[in-house]
């Protein structure tokens, strides 16, 4: 619960230069933030994973720390809701249900619900002409004027973004986590080389050192001098 009100409580303090493209408006008393993702599944499965909110939200951003006490009932009345032990929370609850195309919440997320805040939390399911399926989903928050709204988009598209980016990756993958980057198999090749080339080096230096003491000590050839000759007998 901690982890909860620390990053959602910044959502009210945090204006700084994180707004992304998807911040569509933004006043003091309202904002809309989208996003839209492709996705590889069928309508129905993301219809169905949409549903599923307890395999896809992040536990970072529950109340009880744990996203496995989300559910989501994907019918008109049906509650976004999170059960614990020690407590229980409606999240949001559906005002509109079509199958396989639209699930609409009426959603205050966060500390939202704590401001008297209406949002409406909209999942678009849109397939192309070409058969190409994506994801829409759009958040639209108003209140009073007083309720200064511009400061909070920024970072309700950031976490809110981070859980369609999770929803897509379940939806598709069957897994919300983001794929563990590849090891840079390149540098460490490079970073080998450079060790066997120095140590080669350090091996060569070594034996010729060890062959230089082991040597006999070398003593300077010293050459003879010719004799002189006899000087002539003086007459």
């Amino acid at each position: 619960m901690a982890a909860f009100r620390l990053s959602m409580a910044l959502l009210a303090m945090i204006v700084g230069d994180n707004a992304h493209a998807e911040v569509k408006q933004s006043a003091a008393d309202s904002f809309l933030v989208t996003f839209s993702e492709p996705i590889t599944a069928t309508p129905a499965k993301a219809w169905t994973g949409i549903a599923q909110v307890q395999h896809w939200w992040s536990s970072e951003h529950t109340w009880s720390g744990k996203a496995e006490n989300l559910s989501l009932k994907a019918e008109a009345g049906g509650c976004f809701c999170e059960r614990w032990p020690g407590g229980s929370v409606e999240h949001g609850h559906v005002i509109m249900a079509l199958p396989d195309k639209l699930l609409r919440l009426d959603s205050a997320l966060g500390p939202l619900q704590e401001f008297a805040l209406k949002g409406i939390l909209n999942f678009w399911i849109r397939s192309g002409d070409d058969g190409a399926t994506r994801l829409d989903v759009e958040y639209r928050v108003n209140g009073a004027g007083s309720s200064g709204l511009d400061a909070f988009a920024p970072k309700v598209d950031e976490v809110l973004g981070a859980q369609v980016a999770r929803l897509v990756r379940y939806i598709d993958t069957g897994n919300p986590e983001a794929p563990t980057a590849p090891a840079n198999t390149d540098a460490q090749a490079a970073s080998r080389a450079t060790i066997l080339e120095e140590w080669k080096k350090s091996a060569e230096q070594s034996n010729a050192d060890a062959s230089k003491a082991s040597a006999p000590p070398h003593r300077p050839v010293t050459k003879k001098k010719p004799p002189k000759p006899d000087s002539p007998a003086t007459p």
